[in-house]
């Protein structure tokens, strides 16, 4: 198989998922357990996206700035601080610890 006939077959696999979403009843998708799972998926795979993104360089970890500033941005989400704040705060820390050479 080629790289190309991978890819076609994964997007096509990817719109058959996407359209059985459709087929399934709604009462389905209403009831508790699956609203909470959702939810609960939702937050876990975009926490997991955010580590790899923070700490991941190719095969090994990476301790940098960037951990730092997700440190002090998850303290600052933890503090409810508006959100623009917490950007700022954490681009901020990072900018400061590359500046004295921690990279």
């Amino acid at each position: 198989m080629t790289m190309w006939q991978i890819i076609l077959l994964a997007s096509i696999l990817v719109l058959a998922i996407k359209l059985l979403g459709y087929v399934v009843p709604p009462s389905l998708l209403q009831a508790p357990a699956a609203a909470r799972t959702a939810e609960l998926t939702t937050v876990a795979l975009l926490s997991a996206l955010i580590v790899v993104q923070t700490i991941g360089a190719g095969q090994g970890v990476v301790i940098d700035a960037r951990l730092a500033a997700l440190g002090v941005a998850a303290g600052l989400l933890a503090l409810k601080v508006p959100f623009i704040v917490v950007i700022v705060a954490a681009a901020g820390t990072a900018a400061a610890l590359r500046a004295v050479g921690w990279q």
